[in-house]
Parts: structure tokens; sequence; C-alpha cells
């Protein structure tokens, strides 16, 4: 429960930072306040994270980049848990040919590393919006939910209670949508959770490598490429976003360990 508590209290605070970020972000993200003499400054009183190479507020884009972040994730994974979890139930509960045919495609996408497929995809891209990167990675990211959900819904379809509905003549879509879909709904639930900071690292590492959100939005992944230049003389560029980086993955690992703990007493 501990890491439920910890990791949900960490989540909070940055949704609401995030949601917030108009209004606690003392400049605009894309303001140049003044290329001379704020050019790389450090932590001070006027800014607190210091300035960037372009002398713009770093909190105010860290805060900023936190809603592009979490907004991509999220949306991304909700899409992500919606295919997946289609194509799960129509496997799981079907079964027979169209288990197999469905649980053999989703094989082959995951032969294939989703970072080379999402690097390609975003190099045939000219300008990536927010809105098309939420549809890539959420159209990548879905073949582990589909195994899990399959997983579920076939364990869940040998319990007593579903063979006594059929048994009974229940449609099969009522017994889904009434039996079935709440008692998996737990694993998805984690699976989800830790799939948001995975997610968030995802566009971060695209943005570093500049395939990413385009400058100038203040993703954090383009925060750190810009600060690599002068990690030496300015490190705090870098550590503005590593930091939130960080602290955002740790607090959807905690969140999703503590969920899995509490959903499920038996696990490890």
């Amino acid at each position: 429960m501990t890491r439920l508590r910890v990791g949900l209290v960490f989540v909070l605070a940055l949704v609401v930072l995030a949601l917030l970020a108009p209004l606690l972000a003392p400049h605009p993200p894309h303001l140049q306040l003044d290329l001379a003499a704020l050019r790389a400054a450090p932590p001070s009183a006027a800014h607190p994270l210091g300035t960037d190479l372009f002398s713009r507020d770093l909190l105010s884009r860290v805060l900023h980049g936190a809603r592009i972040s979490l907004a991509i994730a999220g949306l991304a994974v909700v899409m992500a848990v919606l295919l997946g979890g289609t194509v799960g139930i129509l496997s799981g509960w079907l079964g027979g040919a169209v288990d197999a045919v469905l649980m053999r495609a989703v094989d082959a996408a995951m032969a294939i590393p989703r970072l080379f497929v999402v690097l390609v995809v975003l190099a045939l891209w000219e300008h990536v919006t927010v809105p098309a990167m939420i549809v890539i990675l959420g159209a990548t990211g879905w073949f582990g939910i589909s195994r899990l959900v399959r997983a579920e819904v076939r364990n869940a379809r040998a319990r007593g209670w579903v063979v006594a509905a059929r048994a009974a003549g229940v449609p099969g879509p009522r017994i889904v949508l009434r039996h079935v879909l709440p008692n998996i709904a737990g694993p998805v639930i984690v699976a989800a959770t830790m799939g948001i900071g995975q997610v968030v690292l995802l566009e971060a590492g695209l943005s570093y490598l500049g395939v990413g959100i385009p400058q100038p939005a203040p993703s954090w992944g383009s925060i750190i490429a810009d600060g690599q230049a002068v990690l030496r003389t300015a490190p705090w560029i870098v550590a503005s976003a590593g930091g939130a980086l960080v602290a955002t993955v740790l607090a959807f690992t905690l969140l999703g360990d503590g969920l899995r703990a509490w959903l499920d007493p038996r696990a490890p």
C-alpha cells in the first residue's frame, strides 16, 4: 500500500502541475527573454530552474512539457488499450481459427522492434503534430495488451460462472460485457498505468533524437537535447528536464506496482 500511496500522490501532483501549467509558468514557454543577458543563465529567484541557450525560462518549459508528455502518453495508452483489448477479447473468446490468425499477426508485429517502426514512420513524416504522435504511439503499442487480455479472457471463459451462463443461453456479448470485462480489468489497468511511464520515456527519446514533437515545443526530450552541448557549463538545462522525466517514470512505475499488489495480494 505504501507504493500505491506514494505513486498516487506523485502522479496526482504531476497531473495538477500539467493542468495548471499556464497559471504556474512565470513566462510563455516559447518566449526568448534576453539573448544577451539571460542565455543559459543559472537558477535564480527570477528563474528557479535557470534558462536555456535561447534565454527561455526552463521552469515554464518543463511545466508545459509535462502537459505534452502526459497528454501524448495518456491518450496513446488509451488507444492501445482499446485496440489491444478488442483484439484480445475476440481472440480469447472466439478461439479457433480467429485466435490463431489474430495471435500470429500479433506475434509477427511483436517481432519487429517498436522503436524501429516508430522511427521509420516519423522519418517519413515531415511535421509531426501532437495528435499524429498519439496515433503513432498508440497504434504501435497495443500488441502486448492484446496478449494479456487474450490470456485473461481464456482464463475467465473456463470458470464455472461463465460456463453456467453460456449453458443458460446468455448471449456471448452480454457475458463478455457484464461478467468477463469487470474480472479482467485489474491486470489491464496495471499494464496501462506502467505503460504511460514507458510512453513518456519513448516520446522524450524521440524528441531528443529530433524526430518527435518539433521545436520550439517544450518537450522534455528536446530540452535535454538543447542542453547536451553545454552540459559541463550549464548542467541545469539537462537536469531540469531529466529530473522531471525520471520523476514521472518513477511515479507511474510505483503506482502500477502498487495497484498490482492491491488488486492481487498474492502477487510478489
